[in-house]
């Protein structure tokens, strides 16, 4: 719970809403794939070289719990 809470006050210097709920949603894919047990860089860089060519119906399979 520590990230979230230093966190906090830098989530106000996002520069706008758009930012901050992209932030936002970094910020869960990261804590999702460390609660998986998975190294988060190695996890965006896997997805980031593969999503462009993976079919929308088996975006699941892109998921770090699976």
């Amino acid at each position: 719970m520590r990230a979230p809470v230093l966190g906090r006050k830098n989530y106000l210097f996002c520069g706008s809403d758009a930012s901050g709920q992209r932030a936002a949603c970094v910020y869960t894919i990261v804590e999702s794939a460390k609660m998986s047990g998975i190294n988060p860089q190695a996890y965006l860089a896997d997805i980031l070289e593969r999503i462009a060519d993976h079919p929308i119906h088996k975006i699941d399979a892109l998921l770090p719990w699976l």
